[in-house]
């Protein structure tokens, strides 16, 4: 696994050019303020894959400095549009409203356009209080499940990245 913090930019200058042909980049959406350092866990998770993950949560973020906000803002913009692979995590600690309009934004284009490319994956914290909006939310867009299913673990989420990535793989070899 190749890891990149906000607010780092990913050298290789193909993907720089053509974005993330591969489906290799995994952007990690989710609460950031007043919650759980959950983003760590996942990494732990995924150390052993070949993904390249992006991280928005910064370890020092300088909140002093005024133009801080819309770098970050940018950072994260330009990122979930570049990654193919979206994780998103409510988290407890936080209603992560924020969250929510980029789960809307990204579930919507993963559900409707998914011949383009765009996965979502999503876990809900069971202690999120707004777990059965989302639930709903996610319910109403995808009835049968076929796209966006919903689990309740990090380790869950994890595994579903782990194993959709195994099935692109086995794909590209056939």
């Amino acid at each position: 696994m190749e890891y990149i913090e906000s607010p780092n930019k990913y050298q290789d200058k193909r993907f720089k050019m053509f974005g993330d042909q591969e489906g290799k980049c995994l952007f990690l959406g989710g609460g950031i303020t007043n919650c759980p350092q959950w983003q760590k866990e996942v990494i732990t998770l995924l150390k052993n894959t070949d993904l390249i993950v992006f991280n928005p949560r910064r370890e020092n973020f300088p909140i002093k400095d005024p133009n801080a906000s819309y770098e970050q803002i940018q950072w994260e913009y330009d990122h979930f549009e570049l990654c193919k692979l979206i994780l998103f995590w409510f988290s407890r600690g936080s209603l992560n409203p924020i969250v929510l309009f980029e789960y809307g934004r990204w579930s919507y284009i993963s559900y409707h356009f998914f011949q383009f490319g765009k996965k979502v994956f999503v876990g809900i914290d069971p202690e999120y209080e707004r777990k059965q909006d989302v639930e709903i939310q996610t319910k109403l867009l995808d009835p049968t499940e076929k796209v966006l299913k919903i689990v309740y673990s990090l380790e869950e989420l994890a595994n579903q990245i782990i194993e959709y990535r195994s099935q692109i793989t086995y794909n590209l070899i056939k």
